[in-house]
This record gives C-alpha cells, sequence and structure tokens, in this order.
C-alpha cells in the first residue's frame, strides 16, 4: 500500500513539474525578482561557483580516467588500441557537461 502510494506521488510531481503551466508563471516570477536588489550578484555569485563546481569535477574525472586508462596499459601494453578509443569517447562526454555549465552560466549571466 505504502508502495502503491509512494508511486503515484511521484507520478503526481513529475506530471507538475513538467506541466508547461510552469513556464507560463515565468512573467510572473520574473517580475517579482527584477524589483529584488541583490538578484545580479546573487546570479553572478551562483554562475560562478556553478563554472568553478563543473571545471573541479570535469578536472578530476579526467584525470581519474587518464590515470586508469595509462595504467591499464602499463599493465597490458597490447590493449592499448581497445583502451584508447573508448577513454577517448570518455573524455569527450566529459567535456561535454562542462561546455553545457559553461552555456548555463552565460545564460544566467544575460539575466543580469
Amino acid at each position: 500500500m505504502v508502495r502503491k502510494i509512494g508511486t503515484i506521488t511521484m507520478m503526481v510531481t513529475t506530471a507538475v513539474l513538467m506541466s508547461p503551466l510552469l513556464a507560463l508563471a515565468q512573467d510572473t516570477a520574473t517580475a517579482v525578482a527584477l524589483q529584488h536588489p541583490l538578484r545580479a550578484g546573487l546570479i553572478a555569485i551562483s554562475a560562478n561557483i556553478g563554472i568553478g563546481i563543473a571545471a573541479f569535477g570535469s578536472a578530476i574525472g579526467q584525470g581519474r580516467m587518464a590515470a586508469s586508462a595509462m595504467e591499464s596499459i602499463g599493465r597490458n601494453p597490447n590493449s592499448a588500441g581497445q583502451i584508447f578509443v573508448p577513454m577517448i569517447i570518455g573524455l569527450a562526454f566529459i567535456e561535454a557537461l562542462t561546455l553545457y555549465a559553461l552555456v548555463i552560466a552565460f545564460f544566467l549571466q544575460a539575466k543580469i
């Protein structure tokens, strides 16, 4: 019974969050936010902190991936061809996540 209620609650929450009504409510929220004097500073700080976290996470992920790949190639040099391509694809995905964070930060900076 509890599982069923949890599932129904999750479905309703997802439906409400995916609803286009939230997008229509942004005009009023933007008008109220424009009256707040700290709005520009908080947006700038949040954008910079977001980029910092994304860059830090990306650097950690790329470093661990490259270290693991080099270690496995060092242990088995014949597998270098099988490790190199997935490593490059993984690095590209990690870098793409960082670039998405940069784009979001630019969008936030445009709201100042």
